[in-house]
């Protein structure tokens, strides 16, 4: 009886989800290209054998991750940081937060147009107009570096995110404990370093974990800033699997890929949440 409201939400959760899940799953075991009428026919594990032996899937998943991990790096780093300044008393402190945290209100579609063609243009962009002192006036960045590109965007558009877990860790943390620290004759980088950031370390796993969910799906950034190219030098998985499906036409061999990233995805996810979790009960048993 107590369960019984929840069944309403697992029947959606189901719908929506699982079974989608399920039919990918079935197109994945046949050959299916929608510009041959008729090709559809069952090849079994056809299509997954191809994936894994595709070269050009494995240099996209090698992006992916350098995306990701990239991507999530910076934004923990310079969250952490802007955390730290923002964690002192000044005046007009929650004004800044606000403006600081605006970023990640941002629609990502939006933001990626942002940087692309306000802040990227090689002609009327304002990084070209910054370094032009320095020789790089009519720099293409979206097209000379494209994944730093979109590492950039990603990182301006998550930082926020990564800066309110870490604020939250500080809020925790208990002013007598740093007191007394202090009292002992620890300076302000002993501190952070033996104290607080021993304290942050369940919040920064967290934000990378919850980042890394995120952004190994980026489909939107790479689509309006590079779309994926030059080549594949800047998609990640999302937008290769969007390619073989609706230019390539190519259903069953992108459904395969969906569901080799999909399990891929769970099981890492599942790996570290597992360790988060573990973390979080180790400390309040302590």
């Amino acid at each position: 009886m107590r369960r019984a409201p929840l069944l309403p939400a697992l029947i959606f959760t189901i719908i929506v989800t699982q079974l989608p899940f399920l039919v990918t799953i079935w197109y994945s075991l046949q050959s299916w290209n929608l510009v041959r009428p008729g090709s559809q026919r069952f090849v079994g594990f056809e299509n997954y054998a191809t994936v894994f032996t595709d070269s050009q899937f494995r240099g996209v998943a090698l992006n992916s991750i350098l995306l990701t991990l990239g991507a999530v790096a910076i934004a923990m780093v310079l969250g952490l940081l802007i955390a730290l300044l923002l964690n002192r008393a000044f005046l007009g402190r929650g004004i800044v937060r606000t403006l600081i945290i605006t970023p990640f209100l941002i629609t990502p579609v939006a933001g990626a147009l942002l940087w692309k063609s306000v802040l990227f243009d090689p002609t009327y962009g304002l990084v070209n107009f910054l370094l032009s002192p320095f020789g790089a006036g009519q720099t293409d960045w979206v097209s000379t570096f494209p994944r730093a590109a979109v590492i950039i965007a990603l990182v301006w558009q998550w930082t926020p995110f990564m800066m309110l877990l870490i604020l939250a860790g500080l809020g925790s943390q208990p002013p007598e404990v740093l007191e007394a620290a202090r009292m002992d004759g620890a300076t302000g980088f002993a501190v952070f370093r033996e104290v607080t950031l021993p304290h942050l370390r369940r919040f920064i796993e967290l934000g990378v974990v919850l980042g890394a969910i995120y952004l190994v799906n980026t489909f939107d950034t790479i689509y309006m800033m590079t779309q994926g190219g030059p080549g594949t030098a800047s998609a990640n998985l999302p937008f290769y699997i969007y390619q073989r499906a609706f230019l390539g036409f190519d259903i069953g061999e992108s459904a395969a890929m969906g569901v080799v990233t999909v399990v891929a995805t769970i099981i890492v996810a599942t790996l570290a949440l597992r360790l988060i979790f573990r973390s979080f009960s180790a400390a309040e048993e302590a």
